[in-house]
């Protein structure tokens, strides 16, 4: 399974979610976006709807009828009712749930900083996980690690 920790730096949670989900979506593939925040959860719902007609973003709220068609599932929690093998960690508190799934993203943000480094290190050395760490520096990701 392979984690990417993303170091949001100038770039916004919003952003990387709507490029990230767009992106995963395009290939046909399904992604759960978590965090414990209902109201994050409502600003990204809001995002991905006003993304306009040509760039519309399909996903849902979790706890609708609907949640298994999503292609891009919104939720406070890690089960993935949408059989979502990628799951993406909004609001920078690490969760070992996301260890069941083929890929995670982890964004995380200066305030989640010393949250990702433990992150980074407890899964060091783990058996079938690939780590990779990116930075938003100058407009544009680069990897670091």
């Amino acid at each position: 399974m392979r984690v990417d920790f993303y170091q949001l730096g100038d770039a916004t949670v919003e952003s990387v979610v709507a490029a990230l989900g767009g992106k995963l979506v395009g290939e046909g593939q399904r992604l759960l976006v978590v965090a414990a925040d209902e109201a994050l959860l409502a600003r990204l719902d809001r995002l991905l709807w006003d993304q306009g007609a040509t760039s519309f973003v399909p996903h849902g709220l979790a706890g609708g009828s609907d949640d298994a068609a999503q292609p891009i599932l919104l939720s406070s929690g890690s089960d993935a009712p949408n059989l979502a093998r990628n799951l993406l960690i909004a609001d920078g508190e690490w969760r070992e749930a996301a260890l069941a799934y083929e890929r995670a993203f982890y964004l995380f943000d200066e305030a989640s900083l010393e949250a990702a480094r433990l992150a980074w290190k407890l899964l060091a050395g783990r058996e079938g996980v690939e780590r990779n760490y990116w930075a938003h520096e100058d407009g544009r990701w680069v990897k670091k690690a």
